[in-house]
Order: C-alpha cells, then sequence, then structure tokens
C-alpha cells in the first residue's frame, strides 16, 4: 500500500510539472522558429513531449506555434480581436445567429494542411458556451459545443 501511494505521488509530481522544460529544444526546431517568425518577440519554449510549443508576441499578438522535434512546423494559433478579423469574417459572424453573443476569445488558427481559420468562443450564459470556426471567407464552418 505505501509503494502505491509512493508511486501515485511520484505521478503526480511529474504529470503536475509538464509545464517544466523536460528536454532542451533541438536547434532544427529553433531554426525553423527563426526561420518563420523571425519578428518574434518574448519567447519561451514549452515541452509537450510530441511537439515543442514556441509561445510569443507577434506584431503585439500572444501568439503559439507548435513544431515537431524535426523542425516541422504544426500549427499557430494567433490571438485577436475582433476588430483586428477580415472584414469577410466579421459579416460572416455578425450574420450568424449567435451575433449577439458576448465574444469572449478570438483566435487565428493556421495548421499545415488545413489552411487559415478562426475561432470565436462566444458564450451567453454559463451552460450556452461555443466554439465558432469561420474560413477566411467568413463562412461558419463548425460550431462547437464547449463544456
Amino acid at each position: 500500500m505505501k509503494k502505491a501511494i509512493i508511486l501515485f505521488l511520484s505521478l503526480f509530481m511529474i504529470i503536475g510539472a509538464t509545464d517544466a522544460q523536460l528536454r532542451k529544444v533541438p536547434s532544427v526546431v529553433t531554426n525553423a522558429f527563426s526561420a518563420q517568425y523571425p519578428t518574434a518577440t518574448n519567447l519561451t519554449w514549452k515541452d509537450n513531449l510530441t511537439n515543442f510549443e514556441a509561445q510569443f508576441d507577434l506584431s503585439g499578438n500572444h501568439t503559439v506555434a507548435k513544431f515537431k522535434s524535426t523542425g516541422e512546423w504544426i500549427e499557430t494559433q494567433k490571438d485577436l480581436t475582433f476588430d483586428g478579423l477580415s472584414a469577410a469574417v466579421r459579416d460572416g459572424f455578425n450574420k450568424s445567429k449567435y451575433n449577439d453573443w458576448p465574444k469572449e476569445e478570438i483566435k487565428e488558427i493556421s495548421s499545415k494542411g488545413k489552411g487559415t481559420n478562426y475561432r470565436i468562443y462566444v458564450r451567453k450564459a454559463d451552460l450556452n458556451k461555443r466554439y465558432l470556426f469561420f474560413n477566411t471567407q467568413g463562412v461558419l464552418i463548425r460550431d462547437a459545443i464547449t463544456l
């Protein structure tokens, strides 16, 4: 029983320390990042075990980019304001049935092989929360309920 408790506590400490840098970021990853985001500021790295995550500021927007350990770019998420969206995406949101819901978080999401989409988190009440995904033309492509 004592060994089980020690094992559980050890696993809890390891899981709780996931923000810690477990491995050194490979130079191939840092080089790929620097080539893609040469003007990034306030850079920090996080080891997600399956990828490396760079958190940084880009043109005044908090941004997160993920890279494989080979340096291959996976995805970038950039924080935006509603006014920072293109006119097409703003128009698409304003024509949606959620146009009167408060907008709480807006992200531009670019993924390898999937292009760029925009995610708008809206919440009308504690039980009515949704992620709305728009393409670059402002078409609502997915409406996901969140918990």
